[in-house]
């Protein structure tokens, strides 16, 4: 069996999900189930034997002991982590406190279950790392895309964490010959994203009447990578990547932040009319920059391509109808996490 951490976030719930449609192998999945957790996500599997949800902290460290002591998994894929810049620059101290005493209590734990196994057992155990493009740092409009050998920028208290963390993880390979696995992706989206993103809070909030906030000029381009192409990818390192590499995991659709909302709009004007008749796209609102904000992410995904004979299925215009048509039919899960707690966050960060 796999040991999948923050399998009840985003991109991880989705990757448990595939997972458990494409394979019978069992999944233990531990989570804190923080403000972005949702067990709702994980709702088809809850009668299912393949699926085992442990409710726990990744710098727990005798909880991560007794996990992989009860469990013996073969493989580690650690999604667990704090992810929103926003929430990062309120309050830096979370993110080191998952992102890189978490990913060292999950290494310790891992290496010390790692050494107890069988030479043949050794040889096939893997721990695969899920990072971020963030790490790199920014970009100027003309200079070429992130690889894996770009040096680490990171502008972020978010992005500083998680690079923290790549090195840890980079460190335990040349240091311990610890199996490892690391995966930087670039911007996703899709099903289960929680509503504080930008693609799902301006869904929620054009749906809602309310204002679509955009930070600056709109003018901030991201790689845009449709979570389940994501997920595919992260399966495919795991079964086959070489040991110690990195992979940059990209969607190659460089899109403005404006543009993605404009095109959002234009969607939901086909899919679900405003009942005056105008364009969604009336509610577009430029909001003060936030600190530091990095311009421009993109990746260059043709390792991975070349070595693992992975690319995404989706192209931006595919996979942003998918979401969008996700979010109309599951209006009730919406609804159930927009919580009073998400509320006060969206006050705290863009105004009322």
């Amino acid at each position: 069996m796999i040991l999948v951490t923050g399998g009840a976030g985003f991109i991880g719930s989705n990757f448990v999900l595939q997972w458990c449609l494409n394979s019978d192998e069992p999944v233990i999945n531990l989570d804190a189930l923080t403000y972005a957790g949702n067990l709702e996500n994980l709702q088809s599997l809850k009668d299912t034997a393949q699926h085992t949800f442990v409710h726990g902290d990744i710098t727990d460290a005798d909880l991560l002991s007794s996990l992989f002591s009860k469990y013996q998994p073969r493989a580690v894929v650690h999604f667990a982590a704090e992810s929103h810049v926003d929430r990062s620059i309120h309050g830096p101290e979370a993110f080191v406190h998952t992102n890189v005493n978490g990913t060292f209590r999950l290494l310790e734990a891992a290496r010390a279950y790692w050494g107890s196994l069988s030479d043949a057992e050794k040889a096939a155990f893997r721990f695969l790392h899920v990072s971020t493009d963030e790490v790199y740092g920014t970009l100027e409009p003309e200079d070429p895309p992130f690889t894996e050998t770009t040096p680490y920028a990171p502008n972020s208290p978010y992005s500083a964490s998680k690079a923290a963390s790549d090195h840890l993880v980079r460190a335990y390979h040349h240091t311990y010959g610890f199996p490892t696995l690391t995966t930087n992706c670039s911007n996703n989206y899709g099903p289960y994203h929680f509503p504080e993103k930008l693609i799902p809070l301006c869904i929620h909030n054009a749906l809602a009447g309310k204002p679509l906030p955009i930070y600056g000029d709109g003018q901030q381009i991201r790689d845009w990578l449709f979570v389940e192409d994501h997920c595919s990818a992260i399966r495919r390192v795991l079964e086959a990547g070489r040991l110690g590499e990195t992979y940059n995991v990209g969607g190659w659709n460089e899109k403005a932040n404006l543009d993605v909302v404009q095109t959002l709009c234009r969607i939901l004007d086909e899919e679900q009319p405003r009942a005056d008749g105008h364009s969604y796209s009336e509610q577009v609102t430029f909001v003060k920059d936030r600190p530091g904000h990095d311009r421009r992410y993109a990746i260059d995904a043709r390792k991975i391509e070349r070595e693992l004979g992975w690319k995404p299925a989706e192209t931006f215009d595919t996979g942003i109808r998918k979401t969008v048509r996700w979010y109309l039919d599951h209006q009730d899960w919406v609804t159930n996490v927009t919580t009073g707690a998400y509320r006060d966050w969206l006050g705290k960060q863009y105004g009322n």
